[in-house]
């Protein structure tokens, strides 16, 4: 999956908008103001998600191409090399961090997600 396809399933989201919030080269994706991935545009191989704690480790013990995340809080972010990871486990982690983003909401605002 190159980093088009994969800003475009971030866009595809209930919800996602997308910004600079830090630079010029650091994209960010949210839903309800709070970022569930990133990228920087200026390596775009790398791209960071949110993650359950358990489920991060985890992650990072059985893919080489899943990492703690660069500048981001390491028991929560991982970094994934999206050229190296199969397409189906991409969209997953998209799909597990924005959930893990909602589930913090509350629950007036998660209604409106089907939450």
């Amino acid at each position: 999956m190159n980093i088009e396809d994969t800003r475009l399933y971030c866009l595809g989201k209930q919800g996602a908008t997308e910004d600079f919030p830090f630079d010029e080269n650091v994209l960010v994706f949210r839903v309800e103001n709070k970022i569930f991935a990133c990228v920087d545009l200026m390596n775009t191989k790398w791209f960071c998600v949110k993650c359950d704690p358990d489920r991060a480790i985890e992650l990072r013990d059985t893919y080489a191409a899943i990492r703690p995340a660069w500048h981001w809080n390491k028991k929560y972010w991982n970094q994934l090399d999206i050229e190296l990871l199969p397409h189906d486990l991409l969209c997953e982690l998209i799909d597990h961090s924005y959930d893990e983003v909602l589930k913090k909401l509350p629950k007036k605002v998660r209604a409106k997600y089907g939450r």
